[in-house]
């Protein structure tokens, strides 16, 4: 049930109008959505409380739109409380701060999958002024469209995730900065909420391409970025050293309290980065995210539903009915791989690649049934993965067999 109306469509009919306790009751809670969040994203969990309790008021800020506009039936919860019944929720969008590879697109696309919102990721080094080559921020409104099916009420109450916002922070001594400050405030104009024209389609703008009202009031705009060297404006505003913040492995002799710097930023911190203040001050709830040390590739690498070696598993089992094990002591070489490269989760998927390429090329029919063990050493490249019977499995018939049986 979209708790925006749909723009397109005539008001509904009392009857089928949705009733209070519905709509309120469709929202999860802050801690509901955590446990949701942790089936798909290790760690983070400061950020992922952030993160639950914004989306949480947002929906509920949409049903108060609705309690304005009168399409909701049934009793008005805000009767016993008659002094807040005209009070107006403001919208909260959010800044996501962390290192590369550190979850933030996992975690907005988890969070969204949870709710049933539509959801358009976008970045932000890919547009432009207006008028220039490039994409045009209005062209993140068309897509969240197209990710609603069309149903402008949906995509009218849908997410909008920029990442790279880092990226078009003013750069200083520049003549014309069509992809920094330029686009800040194309982006405040949208994310403040108005009303403009967009195209219901993708694609170049054509005479007769046709158009509609969008109305960006009920849009969330989540907007995340790595932000290198924020850290040593924050420092220098605590008096503090700064240690190693967005790109790159963290140095392990960084003093203690240094790693916590990006949860003390400020306002005044993102500014003196390059930031407009309006755009800051429409962002007003900050989430930080830790960067991933080599316990949580670790977790990440078997906790998640779809973790990478489940994956890799199924890809196997697909292929010949056999199976993959990974010893702990070879997930612990292949995080400690990972952490080496310096791009946080992005590069297990690398290393567990490399691991598995010779299991995955050498297996054949004759490995049904089987189970392949990877252990330290066929991590470190000193040996081959041990195979094992798992149990008996009948033979894995073509797809023609199956057709000649079951006729």
């Amino acid at each position: 049930m979209s708790i925006v109306p749909n723009a397109t469509s005539p008001p509904p009919q009392p009857a089928s109008s949705p009733t209070w306790a519905e709509l309120l009751d469709s929202i999860p809670s802050p801690k509901s959505l955590v446990e949701r969040l942790d089936r798909h994203v290790t760690g983070q969990r400061a950020a992922k409380r952030t993160l639950a309790v914004a989306v949480g008021n947002h929906l509920r800020r949409l049903v108060d739109s609705e309690r304005w506009g009168g399409r909701v039936i049934g009793p008005d919860p805000m009767a016993d409380a008659p002094d807040l019944a005209q009070v107006v929720v403001e919208r909260s969008n959010v800044l996501l701060i962390g290192p590369s590879g550190s979850g933030k697109t996992l975690l907005v696309n988890a969070l969204t999958e949870a709710l049933n919102i539509p959801v358009v990721v976008g970045d932000a080094t890919t547009f432009t002024e207006a008028g220039y080559v490039g994409a045009d921020v209005e062209s993140l409104l068309t897509r969240l469209l197209l990710a609603a099916g069309g149903d402008f009420g949906r995509a009218q109450a849908g997410i909008v995730f920029l990442d790279e916002i880092d990226k078009i922070a003013r750069r200083p001594n520049t003549v014309r900065d069509i992809s920094g400050e330029g686009v800040q405030q194309s982006l405040l104009k949208m994310i403040e909420g108005f009303t403009t024209h967009i195209p219901t389609q993708l694609g170049p703008r054509q005479p007769d391409t046709p158009i509609e009202p969008f109305d960006t009031a009920g849009v969330l705009f989540i907007c995340g970025g790595a932000f290198p060297g924020l850290d040593g404006i924050i420092a220098r505003r605590l008096g503090r050293n700064a240690g190693r913040f967005g790109f790159g492995p963290p140095d392990q002799g960084d003093a203690e309290g240094e790693s916590d710097l990006p949860r003390h930023v400020l306002p005044c911190d993102l500014e003196e980065y390059g930031m407009i203040p309006e755009l800051v001050g429409r962002l007003p709830v900050v989430a930080t995210l830790d960067d991933l040390g080599e316990d949580d590739l670790a977790r990440i690498l078997t906790g998640p539903s779809s973790a990478l070696i489940k994956q890799y598993r199924k890809l196997l089992w697909l292929r010949h009915g056999a199976d993959l094990e990974f010893t702990p002591e070879a997930i612990r070489e292949m995080a400690k791989l990972a952490h080496k490269r310096g791009v946080g989760a992005r590069g297990l998927r690398a290393v567990v690649e490399q691991v598995v390429e010779g299991v995955m090329f050498e297996a054949s029919e004759a490995d049904r049934g089987h189970v392949f063990v990877i252990d330290e050493r066929v991590v470190g490249g000193e040996a081959q993965a041990a195979r094992r019977p798992i149990r008996a499995l009948p033979p894995l018939r073509s797809p023609l067999e199956r057709r000649r049986l079951s006729s």
